[in-house]
């Protein structure tokens, strides 16, 4: 019996334009394609592994309408990230807020970053924009561990159907929020960190209802409907923020 590949990429036409998109398969899933539009531009079609190919691309077909409005609005965003240059006075993210970059060389001292009065201080031995990308990445992370374990400790309260505590990591993506596995470990992303609190716990309250619902089903969104009312306009608001949070 020949293996089937994990992925494939398939195409349509939308009107003139050509829309391709990756068809990965989902070994444990049954049910709906489930697709995505990563601030990127990628177009991703989340299927069971025994879905027929025609009935992928049907789907996908489906949601063109939905599919050609996402990538316009990203390309739209794109056009304003500009290189970030890590110099001081660029602009960071963190839970939300906005902060001014200001970048200390000293050689003597210890190289950090710290939160002060409304700007992210970032102390390095030389002056490069790689070094100060390394300790600014180095300390999201460590503020990610901390605010993530922080709120999924809050919200297990509300999904009474956990009854253990989920394993949690932390990972810098470059397109994803967030993923559980189908063995209910959570996967966050630490750039998640730079968005507002609501939008961190949309993201966690998501994966956790995965832990009962593994698939996008109507119980799944039930879940999600229960645990947060209006979850729909926040996952807009950080959607919409993803262009400024992904901004390299």
């Amino acid at each position: 019996m020949p293996i089937k590949p994990k992925s494939q990429t398939m195409s349509f036409y939308y009107g003139d334009e050509l829309i391709a998109f990756e068809r990965v398969m989902r070994p444990h899933a049954t049910g709906k394609v489930l697709i995505k539009v990563h601030p990127d531009c990628r177009v991703i079609a989340l299927a069971p592994e025994d879905a027929d190919s025609e009935a992928v691309l049907l789907a996908v077909k489906k949601r063109a309408r939905w599919i050609h409005k996402q990538l316009k609005d990203f390309r739209e965003q794109l056009q304003f990230i500009t290189q970030r240059q890590y110099i001081s006075g660029e602009s960071h993210y963190y839970l939300g807020k906005q902060y001014l970059l200001r970048v200390i060389e000293a050689p003597e001292q210890v190289q950090g970053v710290k939160l002060l009065c409304g700007k992210l201080e970032v102390s390095v031995r030389v002056k490069t924009a790689d070094k100060v990308k390394e300790r600014l990445t180095e300390w999201y992370k460590e503020r990610a561990k901390e605010v993530f374990a922080k709120r999924l400790e809050v919200l297990l309260e509300q999904t009474l159907w956990v009854d253990v505590p989920p394993p949690l990591r932390v990972l810098t993506m470059q397109t994803q929020w967030g993923s559980c596995s189908p063995e209910g470990r959570i996967t966050l992303n630490s750039q998640l960190v730079k968005a507002p609190r609501e939008c961190i716990d949309y993201v966690i309250l998501h994966e956790l209802c995965h832990i009962a619902e593994h698939n996008h089903s109507e119980r799944f969104y039930r879940l999600m409907g229960q645990v947060m009312p209006k979850w729909e306009k926040t996952k807009e608001r950080l959607d919409g923020m993803a262009y400024l949070i992904f901004a390299v």
